[in-house]
């Protein structure tokens, strides 16, 4: 133990996973953020405890489905063309992974990292009155014939690698489950035992209040600098003044791309941008949540209304929205559910921060002290708390269960 508190750069669910586990090993811990706790990718995601979500974007179809999807403009995936230029380094990694072995490397990679994900929330909340944010569901794939999911057989195959194997439901059955749902869908994949968080931005909120309660600080502060003496963290330049510490975490998301530059580090991380739309006091609601596959969004009743999520752009983080994904999304919402009425709809853009490789950096830079925990792509929720239980290990000198060599900075800087 140092006197010198540990500071968390970044207060998403993997930053505050953090703050919480290294303040129950006894830590002093700084959470620092330029703006509210959670207000980024982890206030507007689809609130999913994606366990299952283990197969990558870059699956060996890709090759050949990207250029198909790219000029449709009823497919999920967007790109900001003016950004292209500068993607494509990024862009080229990433497809190099479109083969069937990188593919089930990168599964088997996923799968001790967010399989037990719900666990993990549970664990992160257990014995507090945050209980309540976490719901037990189950997880329905909605297809429109089952000739649409025996083409997803690929995929399926590897979530069975992970134990997923799903009841499949056809015909008028599909009603009977999910009475929300019209004739489009024809078609579930039901899975049980899965969860979700019924309002992912109170969700944080809440544990910033248990974290500050239980004698952490939250700091409110724009990074300038990370300083080093003798090879190791000393001291956090900001906006606020200057603050000593003995490790730092990076964990902003997209924004760590920056953190890292300030330290001579170039990380290849671009952003996935994402979509969601909440319908507000809509007439009907899913009885659990579900993934649209035809538009590749997620539909997740919460208690402020039913938030339709998803969607992939390709573009950098600077730019603001673009009004091609929401259509999209509001068109196949109106498809799968008909008879859907509201009061008003809310609109969110954010950022998914990616890797080449589609895994997460967690650990340590050298011998620094200063600890990655970012680019968690399309699961930074589902993995915030087990990422955050892990970089707590490491830097407290115990030896995580599980393998972490396949998320180790080193395999992006040398």
């Amino acid at each position: 133990m140092t006197d010198k508190p540990i500071i968390v750069i970044g207060a998403g669910i993997c930053g505050l996973s953090t703050a919480i586990w290294l303040q129950r090993s006894g830590y002093s811990v700084i959470l620092m953020d330029k703006g509210t706790p959670g207000m980024g990718a982890s206030y507007g995601n689809a609130g999913l405890l994606a366990q299952w979500a283990i197969a990558p974007v870059t699956s060996p179809t890709l090759w050949r489905e990207a250029p198909k999807y790219l000029l449709n403009p009823n497919s999920p995936l967007f790109m900001k063309w003016s950004y292209f230029p500068k993607l494509l380094p990024w862009l080229t990694k990433f497809l190099a992974h479109g083969t069937d072995a990188a593919t089930k490397r990168i599964v088997s990679h996923q799968i001790p990292l967010i399989c037990d994900a719900v666990d993990q929330h549970k664990s992160l909340v257990c014995g507090t009155d945050l209980e309540h944010w976490i719901s037990d569901s189950k997880f329905s794939y909605a297809y429109k014939s089952k000739a649409h999911f025996d083409a997803d057989a690929y995929t399926w195959d590897l979530k069975k690698t992970a134990g997923f194997e799903p009841t499949v439901i056809t015909g008028g059955a599909v009603q009977e489950c999910e009475p929300i749902l019209g004739p489009a869908v024809k078609c579930l994949a039901v899975l049980e035992g899965q969860g979700h968080i019924v309002n992912p931005g109170q969700y944080i909120t809440e544990l910033t209040k248990y974290f500050t309660k239980n004698g952490g600080k939250f700091i409110k502060a724009e990074v300038r600098d990370l300083h080093k003496l003798d090879g190791r963290i000393s001291h956090i330049d900001t906006d606020k003044g200057i603050f000593e510490c003995s490790h730092a975490v990076i964990t902003a998301g997209i924004w760590s791309k920056e953190l890292m530059k300030k330290l001579g580090l170039k990380v290849p991380l671009e952003a996935e941008r994402g979509y969601h739309v909440l319908f507000k006091n809509p007439s009907q609601m899913p009885c659990n949540p579900m993934m649209i596959t035809a538009g590749k969004f997620a539909v997740n009743p919460m208690d402020s209304g039913l938030r339709c999520a998803g969607t992939v752009e390709l573009g950098d983080h600077y730019a603001g929205p673009s009004a091609a994904p929401i259509q999209l999304l509001m068109r196949h919402t109106k498809e799968i559910f008909p008879n859907l009425t509201y009061s008003g709809t809310q609109e969110w853009m954010g950022f998914r921060p990616s890797t080449p490789d589609s895994l997460p950096l967690i650990g340590e830079l050298g011998d620094s002290r200063i600890y990655a925990g970012f680019g968690h792509q399309h699961v930074g929720l589902t993995a915030g708390p087990k990422t955050g239980r892990l970089i707590a290990q490491i830097i407290d000198g115990k030896t995580p269960n599980i393998d972490m060599s396949p998320y180790t900075p080193a395999r992006y800087i040398v």
